[in-house]
C-alpha cells in the first residue's frame, strides 16, 4: 500500500509540474510583448493595454532621440482597434472614402488617394496623450498608468483641410462653431467622434505620411486628420467623416471623457480639485482636452544616473500649443530658489517641440535639477503639477525634477 501511495503521489506531483508549466506558457501567451502585438515596434516599449492597443515608449528611449520620434519608439494611445492595422506600415489609400457635411453649401466625398494631387504641407508637432504624466499626480487618477513616455515629436505631411474645401468649391457657414471627425468603424469598431473649434481649421491637416514615410496604419493611416497643437485623442485616426457643425459634439469621447473641471469663458484653465474628488462632467461645467498645455522634460542627466563633474550638461525639450513661442527654459539644483538660464535651439513659434540645454558646476555627490519653460503669453509650469488634479489625470505640466550624481 505504502508502494502504490509513493507512485501515486509521484504521478500526481508530475501533474503538478505539468500543469504549473502549461500555466506558465499560458501565462506567457497573455502577455505578449510591444513588437509581438502590432508589428515592427521596438519590442521595449511598454505595454499599458492589450485591447485597444495602448503602449509607452520608455523614457531612456525616447530621450535618445531627441531630433525626431521614429515610428518604432513612438507611443500609441488607441481608443479602437481597426482588424489588420495593428503595424508600422502603411494602410492603402485606394478606395478609403472621407465624407465630409454639414454646415457647407456643397457636401462632398473623396477618395485619400486623391489627395496626392493637392499641394502638400507638412508640420512637424508634438504629438502627445492628454493622459501622459498621469501617475506623478497623487492620488493617482484612474485610466492607463501613463509616466512621461505618451508623447513624440513627429512630422506629419498631407494635404490642409481648407485646401480641398477650396479644391472642391466648398465654403463652410458661418455658424460653423466647431469640426467633428468621426473614425472608421471597420470591424464593427466602437464609435469615436471628436469635436475641435472653428479656429483649428487654419492648420488642419489631412495625413499621409509620417517621418517621411506613408502614415503607419496603427497610428491613423491611410489618412489621419491631425490639428497641431492639440493633445493626440483630437487628431483622430482613420479619419472617415467630417462634418461642419454648431455645436460640440455629445458622444462619449467628447463628454464625460476627455475633459477638466473648468468655468466656460474665463481665463483660468482649470478649476482646482481636491484630489481624490469625483466631479460630474457635462459641457457646462468643463472643457475638453484640447490644447496642448506648456511642458519641458529633461532629456540629460536621467534619472539615478552617475555623471562625470565639475561641468555637466544638462539638456532637454520644451513644447506648447504653437499659439506663441517658447521664451526661456530655466533650470535649478537649489528646489527652485535660484533659476539658471538654458540655451535654446530654435526661435519663434513652433508646433514642434524645442531642444534647450546649458551646463552646470555641480560638486561630487547627490543633486537634483528642476526645469520649466516660459513661453510668450507668460505662461509656465507649476512647481507642483499636483494642483491640477483630476479624477482622470489629464494634462499633468508640473516641473519636472531629476535626481542623479556627479562623480
Amino acid at each position: 500500500m505504502e508502494k502504490v501511495d509513493r507512485r501515486t503521489t509521484l504521478k500526481l506531483m508530475g501533474m503538478g509540474a505539468a500543469l504549473l508549466a502549461a500555466g506558465g506558457r499560458v501565462m506567457a501567451q497573455q502577455t505578449p510583448t510591444a513588437d509581438q502585438l502590432v508589428k515592427g515596434k521596438n519590442a521595449k516599449l511598454i505595454v499599458l493595454s492589450q485591447r485597444p492597443v495602448v503602449m509607452e515608449t520608455p523614457y531612456d528611449l525616447l530621450a535618445s532621440n531627441p531630433e525626431r520620434t521614429s515610428k518604432e519608439i513612438l507611443y500609441i494611445r488607441n481608443n479602437v482597434d481597426l482588424p489588420g492595422y495593428n503595424t508600422v506600415e502603411g494602410a492603402s489609400p485606394q478606395g478609403w472614402k472621407v465624407e465630409v457635411g454639414g454646415l457647407v453649401d456643397k457636401p462632398f466625398t473623396f477618395e485619400a488617394s486623391e489627395l496626392f494631387a493637392l499641394p502638400q504641407t507638412e508640420v512637424t508637432m508634438v504629438l502627445q496623450c492628454s493622459g501622459n504624466g498621469r501617475t506623478l499626480y497623487n492620488p493617482r487618477p484612474s485610466g492607463n498608468p501613463w509616466q512621461r513616455g505618451g508623447v513624440g515629436n513627429v512630422t506629419f505631411r498631407g494635404v490642409r483641410l481648407q485646401d480641398i474645401l477650396a479644391a472642391k468649391g466648398v465654403k463652410v457657414s458661418e455658424k460653423a462653431l466647431f469640426i467633428t471627425a468621426h473614425a472608421s468603424r471597420q470591424g464593427n469598431a466602437p464609435e469615436f467622434v471628436r469635436s475641435v473649434p472653428i479656429h483649428a481649421l487654419e492648420n488642419a491637416l489631412l495625413a499621409l505620411s509620417m517621418n517621411g514615410e506613408p502614415l503607419p496604419a496603427v497610428h491613423g493611416g491611410p489618412v489621419r486628420l491631425v490639428f497641431p497643437g492639440y493633445f493626440g485623442v483630437n487628431n483622430v485616426k482613420w479619419v472617415e467623416k467630417i462634418e461642419f457643425a454648431e455645436g460640440e459634439n455629445t458622444t462619449a469621447e467628447q463628454v464625460p471623457r476627455y475633459r477638466v473641471p473648468a468655468i466656460p469663458n474665463t481665463h483660468l484653465p482649470f478649476l482646482p480639485q481636491e484630489p481624490g474628488k469625483r466631479y460630474p462632467y457635462t459641457l457646462q461645467n468643463s472643457r475638453a482636452n484640447w490644447l496642448v498645455t506648456l511642458n519641458s522634460f529633461i532629456f540629460a542627466p536621467l534619472e539615478g544616473q552617475t555623471v562625470e563633474g565639475p561641468y555637466v550638461r544638462v539638456e532637454g525639450v520644451a513644447f506648447n500649443d504653437g499659439i506663441v513661442p517658447i521664451v526661456s527654459v530655466e533650470v535649478s539644483t537649489n528646489g527652485g530658489r535660484t533659476w539658471h538660464q538654458a540655451q535654446l535651439s530654435t526661435q519663434g513659434k513652433t508646433f514642434g517641440w524645442v531642444r534647450w540645454r546649458t551646463t552646470l558646476y555641480l560638486r561630487p555627490g547627490e543633486h537634483e535639477v528642476m526645469a520649466r519653460a516660459w513661453d510668450a503669453a507668460g505662461r509656465s509650469q507649476p512647481l507642483d503639477g499636483n494642483i491640477a488634479w483630476n479624477e482622470r489625470g489629464y494634462e499633468y505640466n508640473g516641473v519636472m525634477r531629476v535626481k542623479f550624481s556627479v562623480a
